[in-house]
């Protein structure tokens, strides 16, 4: 075990959907591949009624369900399982805290605390940690997003939990910075010579994000008509994928000179006009050949949460300058896909003729789920003897991570955050100047759409949203990447 690594786990809400899909076989993994020491212990709490035996037998039908059958080693997921301790906790009931702080013994060690439960049992958790003598300056907490609906709930939450711990003790998630292509963009940019002269507004014309979803409400009826997509997706995950492709390069990789580029871009971006954006609302139609229904008949009441938002965003600095970069995210779209797409400008002059056939704008690429690669898109000549001269035709160069690192197995987000949460890594996780900026800016956005002057638009399952989406792209003579 590393000087700064834990001894011990703490997971609240460790019998939740979350814990049994993401983080007890993210654990797993670290343990079968022998990244956390083999003293860790790691602690689950909730308020369900077992006790040790019970969350065992709880973990062990996650793992049958959600790892594949070529990893369910026996001796491995037995040696796993002994690491397993649960209490049950209620975090409302501070006296209960104690219980809790008795069955983790001495932790001047380092505890490493997992904080997955509803936002409004933030400021009680943190009272009864602080109460029982679990937030001294040894212990780490990694916080689970949703973090507030708003700037001003958010502070509230932020306030809450820094009653008991530093900002260096806390962890903030979100799980896009654990994707390997996200961590690959810094790579990509700041780790070859090619890229970074050409990443500016002389060469870059926009720059597109988006994060398709064909799925609906999928269970989260509840939470989503009070989250819609903006705050869902835009807010943490989107925000963040257009900091780390336009922040300045850091002085150095480390937390606070990548979190301070973060900062500066975030705040940089510009309010966004009513003319600059649209927000949908999906209705019935086909999506993979299937019929599905619409928003109103998934949630069964009358609604205007948005299920889809496009955004043409600027940031106001030198290096963007007159770059948009257009935001978009949607349920029930085409197709599942998260990615990024750089597009650069025409070449100024088309040296080979009408025959030829006009260049292509370059494009980068970077496809975050379902693949993972990062392909850029040239012109080259195709082959054969033509009396014309040259044809030009577009081609791809690839960078697939599943080729490359054929041997890699791939790897879930919570893996990587888990680990450094553990070992006291901040990097990946996101600083309280950035979360405020971040709803600062969508705050804006919120207080055009509470005006009423922009309707949520109709569009039909399995398209790619509203007509107006595709206009917001089509007026400025650009189209999106579909």
């Amino acid at each position: 075990m590393t000087a700064t690594s834990c001894s011990a786990l703490l997971l609240f809400g460790a019998t939740g959907d979350l814990s049994r899909r993401m983080l007890l076989p993210s654990l797993f993994a670290l343990h079968e591949d022998d990244l956390i020491a083999t003293d860790l212990r790691i602690v689950g709490t909730a308020r369900s009624e077992m006790d040790d035996a019970g969350f065992r037998a709880f973990t062990q039908s996650a793992l049958d369900e959600f790892l594949p059958a070529d990893r369910k080693d026996p001796a491995r997921l037995a040696s796993f399982l002994e690491r397993l301790q649960y209490q049950p906790l209620d975090a409302s009931d501070i006296d209960g805290f104690a219980a809790l702080a008795a069955k983790l013994g001495d932790t001047s060690c380092g505890l490493a605390i997992f904080l997955s439960t509803a936002p409004a049992l933030f400021e009680a958790t943190i009272k009864g940690l602080r109460h029982a003598g679990l937030a001294h300056p040894g212990v780490r907490i990694g916080l689970e997003k949703p973090l507030g609906n708003n700037l001003a709930s958010s502070a509230r939450i932020n306030d809450a939990v820094a009653a008991g711990f530093s900002e260096k003790q806390i962890f903030r998630i979100d799980h896009y910075l654990g994707k390997e292509t996200v961590q690959n963009l810094m790579a990509l940019r700041f780790g070859n010579v090619l890229f970074e002269p050409l990443w500016n507004a002389a060469h870059i014309d926009h720059v597109q994000i988006t994060v398709s979803e064909t799925v609906g409400l999928e269970g989260r009826k509840g939470f989503y008509d009070d989250t819609g997509a903006l705050r869902d997706m835009v807010q943490n995950h989107m925000l963040q994928l257009l900091a780390m492709t336009a922040m300045e390069p850091p002085g150095h990789y480390d937390a606070t000179s990548i979190r301070d580029e973060k900062v500066k871009l975030l705040r940089a971006l510009r309010p966004v006009k009513p003319e600059e954006m649209v927000r949908g609302q999906y209705r019935a139609g086909a999506v993979n050949g299937k019929t599905v229904t619409g928003y109103l008949d998934d949630l069964d009441q009358p609604s205007e949460t948005e299920t889809f938002v496009a955004i043409k965003a600027h940031v106001d600095n030198w290096r963007w300058q007159g770059v948009p970069f257009y935001l978009r995210h949607g349920k029930r779209l085409a197709e599942r896909r998260s990615e990024i797409v750089v597009h650069f400008k025409d070449v100024p002059h088309n040296i080979f003729g009408k025959s030829a056939g006009r260049p292509r704008a370059n494009q980068l690429v970077i496809r975050l789920q379902p693949e993972e690669y990062v392909r850029l898109q040239v012109m080259a000549k195709e082959p054969g003897l033509d009396r014309g001269g040259v044809v030009l035709r577009e081609v791809n160069l690839d960078l697939s991570l599943t080729t490359a690192f054929a041997k890699a197995r791939r790897r879930i987000a919570y893996e990587r955050l888990l680990l450094d949460l553990i070992e006291g890594e901040q990097t990946l996780f996101v600083r309280r100047d950035e979360v405020e900026a971040q709803w600062t800016w969508i705050d804006a956005i919120r207080e055009i759409w509470a005006s009423g002057d922009e309707d949520v638009k109709g569009y039909a399952a399995g398209g790619w949203g509203p007509n107006a989406a595709i206009a917001l792209t089509e007026r400025d003579g650009r189209s999106w990447n579909d």
